[in-house]
């Protein structure tokens, strides 16, 4: 990538790994350092709860944003996150682009350690861009974590669901990301990044997702058709919303169920 991923070194041995994007106009050190003083109802932090994880934070690139005229940082270009189908050909190349280098910082990260030990996320339009970055790569990770976001290109991603009379057959349903993102899906990026992990089984992953009802950037709303979307494509998804919390983490709930998901992740990873 462009940008060195900001990384947070495991305190003991490393046992996880956890990807976590940031929301538009933020960067890597900025996001972690506000994510790490969330606190859980016990009031330990996240990296305090989980010594053994790696924390990794990749940053985007400064990208012009067409609507303010000026250049922010943003993993895509988007109109607005209010409504995003709004003038949403502007988001197909930084989407397309992010989605590539997110990819092979994953590549990377497995090389480390197995990819059923590794949780892909992130905040706002880093969870959009991490999300199609999973469908895209079809690869099967321990879980995915996505806070306060949604499903970028939903409305034509349900309506290629209503139209293809096989949408139920595996294969088929991890076309999508690739057919909106134009890309042809028998290139060498859209492998999985660990030979014995079918790229059908990406919808094996695991998923979290939690949006606060008080969250003045990105309606609820759009939070849960993502949600439902992805519960449509046959992927297991925990859904929690909150009376409150901003755009951003509840707390301490919605940092205990955080937890909680991350629990039995390695719980999962553990058994194989």
């Amino acid at each position: 990538m462009e940008n060195a991923a900001h990384i947070v070194a495991p305190r003991r041995e490393h046992i996880q790994t956890i990807i976590l994007l940031h929301g538009r106009d933020s960067i890597a050190s900025e996001f972690a350092k506000e994510f790490f003083e969330s606190q859980a109802s016990d009031d330990r932090t996240l990296p305090e709860i989980f010594p053994t994880t790696r924390w990794v934070f990749p940053t985007s690139k400064i990208r012009n944003s067409a609507r303010f005229e000026a250049p922010m940082s943003q993993w895509f270009d988007i109109w607005s996150v209010e409504n995003h189908s709004e003038k949403n050909e502007i988001q197909i190349d930084g989407l397309r682009e992010s989605v590539k280098e997110i990819l092979d910082l994953i590549r990377t990260e497995a090389a480390l350690i197995s990819p059923d030990r590794i949780i892909l996320g992130g905040i706002s339009q880093g969870c959009a861009t991490a999300i199609h970055t999973l469908l895209y790569g079809g690869i099967r990770l321990g879980g995915f974590i996505g806070l306060s976001s949604w499903l970028p290109f939903e409305p034509e991603i349900t309506t290629t669901m209503a139209d293809n009379m096989a949408w139920n057959k595996v294969g088929k349903r991890l076309h999508y990301s690739h057919r909106i993102l134009n890309t042809p899906t028998d290139q060498p990026e859209t492998t999985s990044v660990h030979p014995n992990l079918s790229s059908t089984s990406v919808l094996e992953t695991p998923v979290f997702l939690s949006h606060s009802q008080d969250d003045d950037v990105v309606p609820i709303a759009n939070g849960k058709k993502l949600s439902t979307t992805l519960e449509n494509l046959g992927m297991v998804v925990s859904w929690k919303q909150y009376k409150d919390g901003g755009h951003w983490v509840n707390e301490p709930q919605g940092v205990d169920d955080i937890v909680s998901f991350i629990r039995v992740v390695e719980s999962s990873s553990t058994k194989k």
